[in-house]
């Protein structure tokens, strides 16, 4: 547990202290004017009710800091943020790919590691041509269709919009990351927003009420232009602020969940989330 993610007097804290204390105070006060306590109790009894308090605070800091999953409802969405594995998760699972859709895991197209790499190894890694013509024949929408990149000298060449959606089984491949020549996964701010606003898009045209799943994306070693240092909570932000804003609603009983790896949850203070989930 990372003791540092929520600070000892984190507004998120106090604001359920605080409450907590008035429920208590109006408890007590509403007790005593029926209970008549002895002089000599008192002293004693207002000692344990500091000690009392300082526990609960001590107790509400420890469980935020621990905090693993939180449940929010955005307009009307019911939306989970989780620490997990997304490929146990039941659902529409999301991999992001690169505007190529390219299936190359050799640490210089998609890295081994990468979630798209992991993917491609654990359900392809014997049969990768299988994927290969499934995604070349598939019916994209044509508007998602760019040009051809003939001077790519590795991986595919046909390119597509970010934010592209392909369905496969329970998954589903979009385009996510742009290539630079150096086969870089790079995006400036403005694309990255441009990508969640046409993926949740996409979503509410083929989800077709089903839960789904997805990762926190740019979380790898995608490469943000001007905002290197951006952090995991940053992005989940984002993604939230992007969805509240869509089209995308999903109806009841589907849900959309967030899932985080369980390397990134100690950065990523999810009692600051459900906090401020009506600012978002």
């Amino acid at each position: 547990m990372n003791f540092n993610k929520v600070t000892f007097f984190h507004k998120a804290i106090l604001q359920k202290y605080f409450l907590i204390i008035a429920l208590l105070s109006s408890f007590t006060t509403l007790a005593l004017a029926f209970i008549s306590v002895p002089e000599e109790y008192k002293f004693i009894g207002g000692i344990i009710f500091i000690i009392i308090l300082i526990l609960l605070y001590m107790c509400l800091w420890i469980k935020a800091n621990n905090t693993k999953d939180i449940k929010l409802d955005i307009e009307g969405s019911q939306v989970i943020i989780k620490t997990g594995d997304i490929f146990e998760e039941n659902g529409l699972k999301v991999i992001a790919f690169n505007e190529y859709f390219d299936t190359q895991v050799d640490d210089k197209i998609i890295a081994n590691k990468s979630l798209n790499g992991i993917f491609i190894k654990k359900y392809f890694e014997d049969s990768l041509h299988l994927l290969d013509n499934y995604i070349n024949e598939y019916r994209f929408e044509e508007e998602s269709k760019l040009e051809d990149n003939t001077n790519r000298q590795e991986g595919k060449i046909k390119k597509f919009k970010i934010g592209t959606v392909c369905l496969y089984k329970d998954f589903i491949f979009t385009a996510f990351t742009k290539f630079d020549d150096k086969n870089q996964a790079i995006l400036t701010m403005p694309e990255y927003l441009k990508f969640l606003i046409k993926f949740w898009d996409e979503m509410n045209r083929v989800y077709a009420q089903r839960d789904v799943v997805v990762p926190i994306f740019g979380s790898g070693i995608t490469r943000i232009k001007e905002h290197k240092n951006i952090s995991d909570e940053e992005l989940l932000k984002i993604m939230l602020w992007t969805f509240r804003i869509s089209e995308m609603k999903f109806k009841h009983p589907a849900k959309l969940t967030i899932v985080i790896h369980y390397s990134k949850i100690d950065r990523i203070n999810l009692s600051d989330i459900e906090m401020a989930k009506n600012g978002l």
